[in-house]
């Protein structure tokens, strides 16, 4: 086969995908996605481009994204840089009025004008914000509690400055839509006397998900998705079946809080939650566009 002939053929592969794509843009047109990015898709050059150009492509075939990013990794690099220790108390950093303004510099600055000017340069139309910009993020103190295993009393975990949303604001958001706008928005919110509060990405996404009624909440991660005891990945799931999950102890450690977000924004109205692993190249373009899509979708629609 010569090289000419090579190229046609993948040509034509290339143009059977757009062409099996085209009613999946007709079923999502005018719908709202919200888009947990972070993990290894972040950190990665060439997959933060992959990034970049498929939101500018969802936007640009009617979907309207709206991206909350984490921040973990280069919130830690940064508190190291500065010689500032900081500890974890179940997976949650705990925050003095030190990190969480470190936080707020990494999250609300650097990290969300590199995700910004990514958008843009693939030919979207995005703004950063964070959830103090028109108090889009009203937040509250996160109250954690552990039951000693000596004398089973149960105590109150003080965690700092870290917080969980009250109530979301999602007027500011419209707005954006409305002028083909793409916001991406830092996990701050702000507390009623002003305090800034750094809040898990995660939760921020499933609350601003049900808040403005969005079709479909993502969540980009570092693993396949939902897995069942074989380590097999499980591409569709109920929200019954995921409780029976949890009882019988298939689903633990970090993917719990993930999945009882998901759960939370179905119980709120959004349509289907899907946790997708975000180290696979146009990762985002697989699971919409696709029949089958690659990770694992949480919904009550099952066929």
């Amino acid at each position: 086969m010569s090289d000419t002939e090579l190229t046609v053929e993948e040509q034509l592969r290339k143009a059977q995908t757009l062409s099996e794509a085209l009613p999946y843009m007709h079923l999502f047109a005018g719908q709202t996605f919200v888009i947990k990015y972070g993990g290894h898709a972040m950190g990665d050059e060439s997959l933060a481009h992959d990034f970049a150009r498929d939101v500018a492509l969802l936007k640009q075939v009617g979907i309207n994204p709206i991206i909350v990013h984490g921040g973990g990794p280069q919130i830690g690099a940064m508190l190291e840089r500065l010689k500032i220790k900081s500890s974890f108390v179940d997976g949650l950093r705990v925050t003095d009025k030190e990190t969480v303004e470190i936080a707020e510099m990494v999250l609300s600055g650097s990290l969300n004008k590199k995700i910004v000017s990514s958008i843009n340069s693939a030919g979207g139309l995005a703004v950063g914000l964070s959830g103090k910009d028109g108090n889009l993020i009203e937040a509250q103190k996160l109250t954690r509690t552990k039951r000693d295993p000596d004398s089973n009393i149960e105590r109150i975990l003080d965690l700092g400055f870290v917080g969980e949303p009250r109530r979301i604001n999602p007027e500011i958001l419209e707005n954006f839509e409305e002028n083909n706008a793409i916001p991406v928005i830092a996990p701050i919110g702000i507390g009623p006397k002003g305090q800034t509060y750094n809040i898990n990405a995660d939760t921020v996404a499933g609350h601003i998900a049900a808040a403005i009624g969005a079709t479909k909440l993502i969540m980009m991660t570092d693993v396949e998705g939902v897995l069942d005891k074989d380590k097999n990945l499980m591409s569709k799931l109920s929200p019954t079946d995921v409780k029976k999950l949890q009882r019988d102890g298939t689903i633990v450690g970090g993917m719990i809080p993930k999945l009882e977000t998901c759960l939370f924004a179905l119980e709120e109205g959004v349509d289907a939650a899907t946790i997708l692993d975000g180290r696979i190249p146009h990762v985002l373009l697989l699971e919409i566009f696709t029949e089958h899509g690659v990770g694992t979708m949480i919904t009550d629609h099952i066929d």
